[in-house]
């Protein structure tokens, strides 16, 4: 239970409503509960690494904390556990908690608060925000994308795993998922699925929320190119859902998925700035492997670092204008976050090789030790060299973001579509029929 004795957003105005502390206060009120509540963070301490399950119960208890004292959700709102205060509230958190230990669920914690529960906070029923979004601030839900298939990847829309509502009104899930990241820790998964074949593929999808241990639900672990297995597999075997389970509309659930991609490719955290914190110093990460392979006053070493430093200042500018835009206009900030995701997508490879050309063979030839700074850094180098490409294709390719600038921001022809209008299930005949003529469309 929350201690609302503590709640830092309970003064009440003359008119007797609850009304926003001075954010002078509520940041001095903030750094004394932090100060006596948070332990520092240690410098070996990896954002977003790759949780087990047995590391979940130290972390859910730490969110536990924070969420008992209303330092969960501060600008989500009230109704659903958070606390309904303006972004700069959260923004002041954060800067007086940067150097403390905060709750880290690995990927899914960024699924889970910068991705599903936005998109449930915009779409879910009051009645499913109820249920399920005061647990996910305790830390007692974390969530998942159960999102692209084997044979729908770029082309979301061509989704073929199946929710059919029989008789008694149960929805019976059917199908597949992959590259779920995290879906082996996690506790549920936002699915979309067909429930509607005979309308274009657009306007038949629906999304529904999955206990990842369901009956039925069988998650299995893809093992990368770093040798971590972030990324996962998911089979849905006759899956019992019901009502309650639904995100949104039936059979507009592309709706839904346009918010959730919004949130996916950067759109939340572009456009809410208390996400945005810049790391102090120039390109520190990089700083430190120069040191470690006895580079750091090496003219040609440095000269990378200050290119990287560079790049990353023009990053962050983009994104903040960004930001800028979405906030003053945000019937566009699904179209404009294709510029944020794409900037990743092309630079993340760009600053990979210039670590690499840093950390020389040192960086090709690693060995992981948590306890020496230097492999560790190099180490680092050489999993984001192997993991550079990620964002080129996770979340949308480079291709498929020109093509939404190309068309929705900049007013080119749309690319020609032969099944924008066909009811999906001739679109899959249509398919069937083509390869069995060798590929032929005539």
């Amino acid at each position: 239970m929350r201690d609302v004795t503590q709640d830092p957003a309970r003064d009440e105005g003359q008119d007797g409503r609850t009304q926003p502390p001075p954010l002078a206060e509520y940041r001095a009120r903030a750094r004394a509960w932090i100060a006596e509540n948070l332990e520092r963070a240690s410098g070996s301490r990896v954002e977003y690494r790759v949780g087990e399950p047995a590391d979940l119960a130290a972390e859910r208890r730490l969110q536990r904390r924070l969420y008992a004292a209303g330092y969960a959700g501060i600008s989500w709102p009230r109704e659903y556990g958070g606390q309904g205060l303006p972004a700069e509230y959260e923004r002041a958190f954060r800067l007086e908690a940067r150097g403390y230990r905060l709750p880290d669920f690995g990927v899914v914690g960024g699924t889970t608060y910068g991705v599903c529960a936005l998109t449930m906070l915009a779409h879910a029923s009051p009645e499913f925000r109820r249920r399920h979004i005061p647990r996910i601030l305790a830390g007692d839900e974390l969530w998942v994308e159960f999102f692209s298939e084997p044979a729908a990847g770029s082309d979301l829309a061509g989704v073929r795993t199946t929710a059919t509502r029989d008789p008694s009104g149960t929805w019976i899930l059917n199908g597949s998922k992959i590259w779920s990241s995290g879906a082996y820790y996690a506790d549920w998964g936002m699915c979309l699925a067909r429930t509607n074949w005979d309308v274009p593929k657009h306007r038949g999808l629906t999304w529904f929320a999955v206990p990842a241990t369901a009956p039925g639900v069988t998650i299995r672990r893809i093992r990368q190119i770093t040798g971590d297995a972030e990324f996962c597999e998911e089979f849905f075997d006759n899956v019992e859902l019901s009502d309650d389970d639904v995100i949104g509309e039936v059979d507009n659930g592309w709706t839904v998925t346009q918010t959730m991609l919004l949130f996916e490719r950067g759109g939340g955290a572009a456009h809410d700035s208390s996400r945005r914190v810049a790391p102090r110093g120039i390109a520190p990460d990089l700083v430190e492997l120069a040191r470690s392979v006895g580079r750091l006053n090496d003219p040609l070493a440095r000269d990378l670092i200050v290119r990287a430093h560079v790049d990353d200042l023009a990053r962050r500018a983009l994104l903040a204008r960004l930001g800028q835009r979405m906030t003053r206009d945000p019937g566009t900030a699904a179209s404009l976050a294709s510029y944020g995701k794409l900037s990743s997508g092309v630079y993340d490879p760009i600053r990979a090789r210039l670590a690499m050309e840093i950390g020389g063979p040192d960086a090709v030839a690693w060995e992981r030790d948590d306890a020496d700074p230097a492999a560790t850094a190099q180490a680092k180098a050489a999993e984001a060299f192997l993991g550079s490409r990620f964002m080129s294709i996770a979340g949308g390719t480079n291709e498929m973001q020109r093509n939404t600038i190309g068309e929705r921001v900049l007013g080119l022809p749309r690319e020609p579509s032969f099944d924008r209008d066909k009811p999906f299930r001739e679109v899959l005949q249509d398919a069937r029929a083509w390869t069995g003529r060798g590929g032929s469309s005539r």
